[in-house]
């Protein structure tokens, strides 16, 4: 995993709780399951904010679905849901 360093935070009493119960469950020290979650939130964040970045150079370039794409995806969607 490489250098790590320690990080101080507050919870608030219930998380803390299912923090404790998750650790207990999984057999992990409450270290470990904490910072699996905030890796995961983090690796999401980045991921949802670079796509948010390219969708808007997309849009900045003109690069946009026409209306029959639109219809056409919607049209597969809404079959799929009945």
């Amino acid at each position: 995993m490489g250098e790590s360093s320690v990080l101080t935070l507050r919870l608030d009493a219930k998380l803390n709780q299912q923090l404790d119960r998750l650790s207990k469950a999984t057999s992990r020290s409450r270290s470990f399951v904490a910072a699996e979650a905030i890796r995961e939130y983090v690796t999401l964040n980045q991921w949802q904010i670079e796509e948010t970045k390219k969708a808007v150079l997309e849009a900045d370039r003109g690069e946009f679905a026409s209306e029959a794409e639109v219809r056409r995806t919607m049209g597969k969607w809404t079959r799929r849901a009945r």
